[in-house]
Parts: C-alpha cells; sequence; structure tokens
C-alpha cells in the first residue's frame, strides 16, 4: 500500500520538501559535470530534488514546477515556509519522543520498523547516546541514527554552501595604513598618563600608553579623537605617527607616536595589540593583562595603566570575571558600567 500510496512505510516524516542529492559520476567522461569530490576521490554532481508530495503542494497552488526549480534558493525556501512541510520535516520533530513513539508501536510488529532519526550537524554526542538508551528503553527492535556530514552521503539540506576553513583569512588581520584613535588621559600611581586607542569598527584594535610628556605630545586638552596612521620612512622602517584635527580645522600630525614611549612598553603594547587584533573580547584582554606578572614596578605601573585604558570600551553591563568579590560586601554580583565595576548588591563602585 506504501507503494501506492507514495508513503513511507515505516514511521518517517518527510526528510526536507527541497534537499541536493548527488549522483557519483566518471570525472573522465567529458560530458560529466563534477561538483563535489569527497575524501577518497570520488567525484559527484549534485543536483536539487523536490519532494514529489511538495511538487502537488506547488501544483495545486498554481505554481509551474519546473520554473520553481529554477528560483534561487532563498526564493525556495520561502515557499516552502508557505507550505504544509514548513517545521514538520525530520529536523523539526522531536527525536526522544519519535524513539518513545517507535516504541510504543514495536509492540504490535513482529519486525523491526524502518525509521532513521535525522539529526543536524550540531548535535553533540549525549543526544545521540539518549537517542540510543531511548531506544532500548522503549523495547525497539532497530534504530538508525544519521548526522548531516557525519559521511560524505547523497542527501544534503539545501543550505548554501560555505566553504569551511581552519585557518583564518592573512588579510582580516592586516592593518589598514589610518585608524580612528581615542585619545585616554588619566592618572596612574600620582603621575599623568596618556594612552591612544587604535580602533576598527569601533573596537579597540591597538594601544599605546604611558607616562604623558608635554614636550613630547603637544595635543592639547581638549582633544580626544584622532587618526593612527601607519607610515615608512625613506630607509623603509615603519612607524606610527598621530594626526588631529585642531580647533581651527587644521589637521596637525606627530611623527613617530611609536618611539616617545618607553621601549618596554611599546614591546608589551605589541603584544597586547596582538591580541586585539585577533577580536579577543575586551574583558579577557583586560583579564589577561591583569594576569601578567611583571618584574619591574615601572612596568606593573604600566600594566595598571593598559587595564584602565582599556576597561572603558567594555560594555555596559558585562558581568565581572568569575570568583571576583565585592570589597565592600563579598558579593560576586559585579558588572562594568563606563569602565567601572558596579556592585549591584551594595552599590559600592572600583574605578582603575
Amino acid at each position: 500500500t506504501s507503494l501506492m500510496t507514495q508513503t513511507t512505510s515505516g514511521i518517517e516524516p518527510v526528510f526536507l520538501p527541497v534537499y541536493r542529492r548527488r549522483r557519483k559520476v566518471n570525472p573522465n567522461d567529458a560530458s560529466a559535470k563534477v561538483t563535489f569530490v569527497d575524501e577518497v576521490g570520488d567525484s559527484w554532481k549534485e543536483y536539487f530534488v523536490f519532494h514529489h508530495k511538495f511538487e502537488v503542494w506547488l501544483q495545486v497552488n498554481g505554481y509551474n514546477v519546473e520554473e520553481v526549480k529554477k528560483y534561487p534558493l532563498d526564493k525556495i525556501q520561502e515557499l516552502v515556509a508557505k507550505s504544509p512541510y514548513y517545521k514538520a520535516t525530520s529536523a523539526d520533530v522531536d527525536w526522544v519522543n519519535k524513539v518513545r513513539m517507535q516504541g510504543n508501536i514495536q509492540k504490535w510488529v513482529d519486525h523491526s520498523i524502518s525509521v532513521t532519526i535525522n539529526l543536524p550537524e550540531n548535535v553533540n554526542e549525549d543526544l545521540v547516546n539518549e537517542l540510543y538508551i531511548t531506544g532500548w528503553k522503549s523495547g525497539c527492535k532497530g534504530i538508525t541514527v544519521y548526522r548531516e556530514g557525519s559521511r560524505s552521503g547523497v542527501l544534503l539540506s539545501a543550505k548554501e554552501k560555505k566553504e569551511k576553513t581552519d585557518e583564518p583569512d592573512p588579510q582580516s588581520f592586516k592593518r589598514p595604513r589610518e585608524l580612528e584613535a581615542d585619545i585616554i588621559r588619566f592618572n596612574n600611581n600620582n603621575e599623568r598618563w596618556i594612552a591612544f586607542i587604535g580602533l576598527k569598527d569601533g573596537r579597540p584594535y591597538e594601544i599605546f600608553t604611558g607616562i604623558e610628556d608635554i614636550e613630547k605630545f603637544p595635543i592639547p586638552p581638549s582633544i580626544t579623537h584622532g587618526k593612527i596612521i601607519k607610515v615608512k620612512d625613506e630607509t623603509g622602517k615603519s612607524r606610527y605617527d598621530f594626526q588631529y584635527t585642531d580647533k581651527y580645522g587644521y589637521k596637525n600630525t606627530i611623527g613617530g607616536l611609536s618611539h616617545m614611549f618607553n621601549p618596554e612598553f611599546w614591546n608589551y603594547a605589541k603584544l597586547i595589540s596582538g591580541v586585539l587584533r585577533h577580536g579577543m573580547p575586551i574583558p579577557d584582554v583586560v583579564n589577561l593583562v591583569a594576569s601578567l606578572s611583571l618584574d619591574s614596578d615601572t612596568i606593573n605601573t604600566w600594566k595598571n595603566g593598559v587595564e584602565r585604558a582599556l576597561k572603558r570600551y567594555i560594555p555596559n553591563g558585562t558581568k565581572a570575571r568569575k570568583g571576583t568579590r565585592c570589597s565592600e560586601c563579598g558579593s560576586e554580583a559585579l558588572v562594568y558600567q563606563e569602565g567601572c565595576l558596579i556592585c549591584q548588591s551594595c552599590g559600592s563602585s572600583k574605578c582603575g
């Protein structure tokens, strides 16, 4: 009867109303179109398949099936969302309850029941284990689990294919010639400090900081923003200049920003900037800097300055590192607000 009605003889919801299928081809055949090569070197051709009942639904609703097959994937998915199959496929059902249902039916069936539990690619081992244990406890005589992508099979969901790579794109870490920059001035151990924070997409990307020297940094106190520009001198060596626009609209450039700080500060700053450029969350960068074990009081003072400068970029409401307690009441309910740690229990605050 299942052949006559074109329905499953097991307990199977529709796999997908639209999916990609692979057919093995001979790559030496001049007419063969190879769209995929698996890990063992076999060549395949990929093509889209419509579930026959989805085609019936399309026809009933006035669509030309052959024309629909030429639609881009996003437009096809819009039609799927209007169909009875939306949120009713093998990937949408409750997988554990499906196994329990199979067990309830199994007691009335002599042979094992044809059923495959199709799981998305991102499921964990615990769920797979639970499905098998549930099948055993429910009395199922057979159970099949398939996780998408677990083998180079012939059925694939109709998702946009994305190339995966374990290596980051080197271009994503290449420093632009110019970066917007903030200037932050603050007191550190009774000394006046200045920090230049290079920004990319509004996020800290690099940092220069040290004791503010008016002779080295003749920047008006009203200037809080500018640009850090990477340039090469006549010998080919790189340096970083700072450029700002004064109140009269003139651009002023201070050359050799990178050479105006203590060389030891500069070397550590390069390390911190490297971490920032690779996208580590700002709270984690601050915690990393705080955990550095440095020898001299001078470099520890610099470390505190970096912490203070970067804390200003931690989003308001970010929770403090686990285990951090309020010095007043001992609560761990600490969040960042404008760069300061605020205790939500007693209201005390700690900046710097």
